[in-house]
Order: structure tokens, then sequence, then C-alpha cells
């Protein structure tokens, strides 16, 4: 027992010396902020796709749905094609239009392609206004991660939550500081693949071990349970069509991700979109299907687990060896740090860049950036120790609020051109305002109103607030 724990301590370290490495290597070829927060508009197909989908799943893609999917059985399901709409919007639709227009206007971030060129009458308003949205979601979404890369190290190591929590966001925090956007790119390539692999391997070994699809399907077929309840964890038919349209929602949110689509904005050339495009959605369909039947099998294999978000590391340990299971927790850490390095970025430039309304002084402005990034991990460490909360729910309310405030604006600028200034404020600061207010309150099936309500409103002010509506 002791030698099998002493491989997987090993293969975790190695794979964390691995990451720091890239950062050092990255660090060299970082020396303004477009190389910082863009890698200087160089991405291949692979490398975008790859770091955009690894950076949008977060330790949610693989803790959090197959945690769902444990407690929920079947109805979790519905988290595979939720999860792969937002995919397609955003490579069919976003990704070509943005990596033009944000060349055109010359913008490094989301938030300075939304406020439009200097000069703008809203350009200021919507820098302000962008950045106090970005700082305050990414500072509960990057604690999320810090929770989850907490619990795996101290499950794998068996040390305290607040240790464990600390040294995963030290080692995040050092190669996003040396290497900034290149190091988070070529780092979440990595555990992108990493993912994939674990996502195909871990869920087929379990599958057998259950006795196919056969015994995991007839698991999940409870007697005396309704259809609707079965599919929908819902009483009623309307509560069930409720619950699938609120989970259809999380889809939607894609587009205002800014640490996934600024990854568009970074691509070399736009004909690598499309192979681009085949690569982010192969590679979604695997992790979210095979994490999904994860959560299945281990309903049947680890029946008594008290956190269904911590199956994933209990079934390695239980089916792999010690080199295995090692390095499926590593790309349970890849899943966290792939998106916590990416928002960190993005917070990083909300402050040194768009509040200097995108005025540009290289070191200096590198070494504020990277003040920035140290300043947000530390935030969120003291959340992630002070403040826990279940994984699922704190990514989704981060995700849904940054999804209101820029998903619409985003959809409608590029559809229909330039919004007017106050249009812009309105949608913007409407969407996230009313993401959080219905947040407090009682949750619906799927959570449909916190889903939708502040998206079409957002979406409503910035259609009428174009230019060709006038």
């Amino acid at each position: 027992m002791l030698r099998a724990m002493n491989i997987l301590i090993l293969t975790l370290v190695l794979y964390q010396l691995l990451l720091l490495s890239i950062g050092w290597w990255a660090s060299r070829r970082t020396s303004d902020n477009e190389d910082f927060y863009l890698g200087g508009r160089k991405l291949g197909a692979a490398v975008a796709a790859l770091s955009a989908s690894a950076s949008s799943s977060s330790a949610w893609s693989l803790l959090g749905v197959s945690g769902a999917a444990y407690a929920w059985g079947l109805p979790a399901v519905w988290l595979i094609p939720s999860t792969l709409l937002g995919f397609f919007i955003n490579w069919y639709w976003i990704a070509p239009r943005l990596w033009k227009r944000s060349r055109d206007h010359n913008a490094l971030t989301l938030t300075e392609f939304l406020a439009g060129p200097v000069g703008d009458a809203g350009r200021i308003s919507i820098m302000r206004i962008g950045s106090a949205v970005i700082l305050f979601s990414f500072t509960f979404y990057v604690a999320a991660q810090f929770q989850a890369a907490g619990h795996t190290f101290a499950s794998a190591l068996d040390i305290e939550p607040v240790t464990a929590i600390v040294i995963g966001a030290t080692i995040v925090l050092a190669y996003v500081m040396l290497g900034g956007f290149w190091a988070a790119s070529i780092t979440d390539t990595l555990q992108g693949v990493l993912m994939a692999l674990s996502a195909v391997l871990l869920p087929v070994i379990a599958l057998i071990s259950v006795g196919g699809p056969g015994a995991m399907f007839a698991s999940l077929n409870v007697d005396g349970i309704s259809t609707i309840n079965l599919w929908t964890r819902q009483e009623s038919l309307a509560a069930g069509i409720g619950f699938v349209i609120g989970l259809a929602g999380i889809g939607l949110g894609y587009p205002g991700q800014p640490h996934v689509v600024n990854r568009f904005m970074a691509m070399e050339d736009q004909k690598a979109i499309p192979m681009a495009r085949m690569i982010a959605i192969g590679w979604a369909v695997i992790i979210y299907t095979g994490m999904v039947i994860l959560g299945w099998c281990g309903r049947i294999l680890v029946a008594s687990l008290g956190d269904g978000e911590q199956a994933l590391f209990a079934l390695a340990t239980l089916l792999l060896p010690s080199v295995l299971a090692g390095i499926m927790v590593s790309a349970i850490l890849s899943a966290i740090m792939s998106t916590a390095d990416s928002q960190l970025l993005v917070a990083a430039s909300s402050v040194s860049h768009d509040l200097r309304n995108g005025r540009t002084a290289t070191r200096e402005s590198l070494r504020q950036s990277r003040g920035v990034v140290l300043s947000i991990g530390i935030a969120a460490i003291l959340l992630a120790i002070f403040f826990p909360e279940a994984i699922f729910s704190r990514v989704l309310f981060a995700w849904q609020a940054l999804a209101a405030a820029f998903g619409p604006l985003l959809i409608i600028t590029l559809w229909r051109g330039p919004v007017r200034a106050n249009w812009r404020i309105a949608a913007m600061s409407s969407g996230f305002a009313l993401t959080v207010i219905l947040n407090w309150m009682a949750d619906t099936p799927g959570d449909v109103a916190e889903r939708y309500v502040p998206l079409l409103a957002a979406l409503g002010l910035a259609w009428w607030g174009s230019e060709k509506a006038s």
C-alpha cells in the first residue's frame, strides 16, 4: 500500500514539475502584453481547440459532471447535449466572426472588443463594468478550481485540505505568472489531451467492471418511478420540460466566457478554424459522455460514497494500478488548472489592460499583470478555505454571471454590428445583476429562470440598441 502511494505521489510531482517547466519556457517568449494575453496571436488549430476546450471545462467537467451523474442517475444524460450546444455555438458562430472583427479593432480582450474603438462614448464605462464583472465572477470561479485542487491533493497525498488548497493554487499561480498566455495555452493543450485519455480509459474499465452497458442501465431503472421522474428528477411533465430547458441554458452561456473566446482572438490563421472546430467538438463528446458513464458506474461500484464529486478519484484508486491512478489524479488537476490559469489571465487583463483603457506599457504593464494574477489568486485561496461550497453550484453561478453579462452583447455585435453606448451598458449591467438576484431566490427546475431571464433581458436590450435597429 505504501509503495503504491509513493508511485502515485511521484507521478503527481513529475507532472507538476512539467507544468512549471512549460511556464519557464513560455516566460522566454513573453515580452509584451500581446504575448502575455494572446500569445502574439499565433495559436494553431490544435492548441486553440484543446486549450479553449480544456479552459471551458474546469473541475466541473470531470468532478462536477461525474458527481451529477452519480447523484442524479439517468437525468444526467441531458448534460451531454446541453454542453455540446455551447461548443457548436462558439465554433460555428462566434469563432470565425470574432477572429476577424477583433483584428479589425486591434482588441486584446473581449471587454475591449465590446467597448468599441478609442473615443467611443461608452468605451470607458464598458471597460469598468466588464472589469468589475470579471473580477467578481472569476474570484468565485477560481476559488472553485482551487477548492477542487485541494480535494484532489488531500485525497492523493493524505494531507490537510487547507495545505492541499495552497499547494494546488501555488503551482497554478507560478506557471501563469511566469509565462502568461503561452504557458496557459501550452499547458491547457497538454491537459486537454490528458483529460480526453482519462475520459476514455477509466469509464471503459468501470463499464467492464459493472458487467457492461446492460448492467449499468439496469441499475438506473428504479421500479416505481415514473418515466418523467426517471429522466428529469421531476414529478410533472411541465417541471420535467423546465429541467431539460434549464440545463440547455448552460450551453447558451459559452459565448460569454472571456477565458474561452479569447482563444478565437489568438488564432494565427482563420483557415485553421474548421480543423479546430472538429477537434474541439470531438473532445467535448469524449469528455462529457465519459464522465456521465463514469458517474453511473460509480453508483454501482462505490455505492456508499458520501460525496458524488469524489467518484472519479474513488474509482481511479479502486480500478487502476498506482501509476495510472497517479495519471488520473493528474487529469483531475488538469481540468482544474486549465480553467484557473486562463481565468487568472483574463482577470489580470481586466485590471492592467482594460482599466487602463487599452493603453500598453510593456514591461510596466507586465509587472502589473503578474501582480493582479497573484492578488486574485490569494483572494480565491481565502474564499476556498473559509467559504467552501459545492463545486457544481459555485461554477454554474460564476459561469451564468459571465454568460449574461458578455454573451448577448457579443452575439448582437457580431450579428447586427455596433450597439449604441447606453444600450451596451444596460445590456451588460442588467444581465449580470439579474443573475446575481435570481441566484439568491428559490431554485426552479434546472434553474431555468436563472439561466434564461438574464440572457433574454440582455439580448433584448442589445438588439434594440443596435445601430441597425435605429
